[in-house]
């Protein structure tokens, strides 16, 4: 009893600490995420001096990917795949079945099919319910580092990076819209390495 007390706790803890990283990145503005950026920075600092400022796009790859799989396993074990899974079967189904009911003005399966989708939106509401949750856990980790590399790379407008058919390329230019490259490049980075984590674990919708 004292350990499930204990464990519930620390679940709380560790999701108002979550949800206040979110918070405040969004409501205390640039002081409070370059607070954030600075903290992380004690730690992210020696690791960088090491590694070599000039290969600050390796510290933004490892920083991906430590990202991707920490959000994927979070995810794995915090998420019902298998309720995901057989809802989303059942809403293609739905969907087909309620187009069909439409074309054929069937009253009677219109209405059957009224009742189906109150029973879906249930389980709708208990995966999101489910995503929301992890978001939580996964910023304790990738909003500090993330942070951190905004509040490193504001202070260093000249690193650069070599990319593929763009050549060579301030990581604060813009790489599209708002997007400057060393997001276009941390993002791009986590994303391929979160496929293939999430196909080992055989974790996401079908």
């Amino acid at each position: 009893m004292v350990s499930e007390t204990l464990k519930n706790q620390i679940d709380r803890f560790l999701l108002a600490l979550g949800f206040s990283l979110m918070i405040g990145i969004i409501v205390l503005g640039e002081g409070f995420r370059n607070a954030v950026g600075e903290a992380v920075g004690i730690l992210m600092n020696p690791i960088l001096a090491l590694v070599g400022q000039e290969n600050f796009h390796l510290i933004l790859l490892v920083m991906a990917a430590i990202t991707a799989i920490y959000a994927s396993l979070i995810q794995k074990y915090t998420i019902d795949w298998e309720l995901m899974r057989n809802t989303q079967e059942r809403m293609r189904v739905f969907q087909k079945e309620f187009r069909e009911a439409q074309l054929s003005q069937n009253t009677y399966m219109l209405k059957k099919l009224e009742d189906q989708r109150k029973e879906m939106m249930e389980d709708q509401m208990k995966m999101s319910k489910q995503q929301f949750k992890p978001m939580a856990y996964i910023s304790i980790i990738s909003l500090p580092l993330f942070m951190w590399a905004y509040y490193y790379i504001s202070g260093h407008g000249n690193a650069t990076m070599v990319f593929p058919f763009w050549g060579e390329q301030l990581l604060t230019s813009k790489a599209f819209w708002v997007f400057q490259h060393w997001i276009y490049w941390y993002f791009i980075s986590s994303l391929g390495v979160s496929q293939l984590i999430r196909k080992a674990l055989n974790i996401g919708g079908v």
